[in-house]
Order: C-alpha cells, then sequence, then structure tokens
C-alpha cells in the first residue's frame, strides 16, 4: 500500500442498481463534489437512473475512460461489480457504505464530507488487489470466461448430492474431490465465503490464492494456501456439469461443457481501491468482522 498525492478534476459516481434509497447520498455526493469544482458523471446502468436533474450519464466502459476516481455507492457486492467492470481502465474506486457489513467500502455516509475531502486534497491510502480470471475449456479452446475480485466457486447446482471433481495445480495432481464444492478465493475474498467455510484470513499484501473445500467428504481435505501465480484447473467427471455451477463473485457463472474443464488464474491486472487516510486493514478486521474480540456477548 502507499499514499500518493493526487486530484481527481472528473469522478463518477456507481451504484447499487434499482435502488431508490441510495438517491439520497448520491445527491449529496454530487453536491460536495461540485462544491469543490469536480465534474461529476453517473453510471447509466445504475445511479443514471435516480431522477437526478442536470448531471451527464455515461454507460460504464465510456464512464471509465472519462473518469479520473469512481465512487461506488452501495455494498461490498456494488463494488466488486464495479471493479470487474471497470478494470482495463487503471482507475480508482472509493466505496461509500450504503450495504450491511461493507468490508470493502469503508465510507460511512456519516462520515462522507470530511474523508471525500481529504481524498479529493490527495490523502488517502492506495489500495491495489489482485483479480481472478476463470476459463471454461473445452476442445474447441476457451468457451466463457468471467473475473473475480473474491472469489471463483465450484459448487453444486439442484442436487442434493456431492459433486466430484479433479483438481490440479500447475499441472500436478492435488485431489480427487468428493464435496459440496470448492472455492478459489483471492487474499480479498478470503474474508467471505472461504472465511465462512473454514479457511484463513489471508492479507491483501499477500500474493497468494486459497483453495477451500465445500463440506469435503473426507475430513483430511483441508484448505489449502498457493501461491498467487498458480494455474488451477478442474476437471469435471462426464455427465456431472447440469449439476454443478462455476460463479464468480456470486455474480456472473460460466457456461460448462461436457468434458470441459475450468482453469483459474491470476489477472494481469489489478484493482485499485482507495480508503480515507486512517485506513487500517487490522482495524477493519475488529470493527467489521469483532475479530480476536474476547467479548462476544
Amino acid at each position: 500500500m502507499s499514499t500518493p498525492t493526487q486530484h481527481f478534476p472528473v469522478v463518477a459516481i456507481t451504484g447499487k442498481p434499482d435502488d431508490p434509497s441510495i438517491a439520497e447520498t448520491v445527491q449529496g455526493l454530487v453536491d460536495l463534489l461540485r462544491s469543490h469544482q469536480r465534474e461529476v458523471i453517473l453510471d447509466e446502468q445504475s445511479t443514471g437512473q435516480l431522477g437526478l436533474q442536470g448531471l451527464a450519464t455515461m454507460e460504464r466502459q465510456a464512464l471509465g475512460r472519462a473518469a479520473d476516481l469512481v465512487i461506488s455507492v452501495g455494498g461490498d457486492g456494488t463494488l466488486l461489480s464495479t471493479a470487474r467492470s471497470l478494470i482495463k481502465h487503471d482507475i480508482a474506486i472509493l466505496g461509500v457504505n450504503r450495504g450491511r457489513l461493507g468490508f470493502l467500502v469503508d465510507v460511512s455516509p456519516a462520515r462522507l464530507a470530511p474523508e471525500l475531502e481529504a481524498v479529493l486534497a490527495g490523502h488517502y491510502v492506495r489500495d491495489d488487489r489482485t483479480l481472478l480470471l476463470a476459463e471454461s475449456i473445452n476442445t474447441d479452446g476457451v468457451h466463457s470466461q468471467a473475473m473475480a475480485l473474491n472469489d471463483v466457486v465450484l459448487h453444486r447446482w439442484n442436487t442434493s448430492r456431492m459433486i466430484d471433481f479433479r483438481t490440479y495445480v500447475n499441472g500436478e495432481l492435488l485431489n480427487d474431490h468428493r464435496s459440496d464444492g470448492l472455492i478459489i478465493s483471492t487474499p480479498t475474498g478470503s474474508t467471505a465465503y472461504a472465511m465462512a467455510s473454514g479457511g484463513p484470513i489471508t492479507h491483501p499484501g499477500v500474493d497468494a490464492m486459497v483453495l477451500v473445500p465445500v463440506c469435503p467428504h473426507t475430513l483430511s481435505n483441508r484448505p489449502l494456501v498457493i501461491p498467487g501465480n498458480s494455474v488451477v484447473e478442474i476437471e469435471l467427471n462426464e455427465g456431472n456439469t447440469r449439476h454443478i455451477r462455476v460463479s464468480c463473485d456470486s455474480q456472473d457463472d460460466l457456461a460448462l461443457t461436457d468434458n470441459g474443464r475450468i482453469r483459474i488464474r491470476k489477472f494481469p491486472q489489478q484493482a485499485h481501491l482507495i480508503h480515507p487516510a486512517s485506513h487500517g486493514y487490522f482495524e477493519i478486521l475488529r470493527a467489521k468482522l469483532r475479530w480476536g474480540d474476547t467479548n462476544l456477548r
């Protein structure tokens, strides 16, 4: 992490789609940004639907080319979607929490004015986060692909039975699995589904992937941390695909084919999150997850 000094003359605002409850926060953002002589653009897919007057709107990719900073208003899911869709534009993203836990979106509406003013003055922490690229591959090559900032999850679908699959890491056999699924997580995602399934919390500065079995049939099939530049491949048993889904950040699904395989590797570009200058990772763990709290009631 580093603390650069930079100004953001053009600021775009994305938000949770079809959620009118964010309108007041977005309007407050617009007023604050304009008072600091920033040009404001709304995302055509989300905040552009709120009916706010006198503001330019752009579709997501045009917005990524035009803006210097994107402010995501909503919860962690909104920020995940924003980061994935804008990853190729190398743009800074700040999260304003209008969701529930808000592990990644750490600016509260109550602190919006002082913390945003500090960011606009160049006082912030930059936090680069790794993404994963998941690809569905068959004999014709890559059939479908999607990115994940949190995790790629192979899970059972429309069945109560466990699923069978085989995993390789860098071409070497890891295991034959019988379980409800497998989570391949980034350090960012290690505090999400992976943690709930018994995986380790992994600091975002660690270059790693975390493999976490979901309800494995064998108790010795435990979570595993591997180097971040590893290539994970998953072979699905023939006929299994109708009972399996592969989801990226619980938002995008891969299209699977019989006799195909799934390949997961590090995406070459990173997401650039920014936080208030007071941001501390371990403070977030304590405040949001009550990590290490011995006084739980």
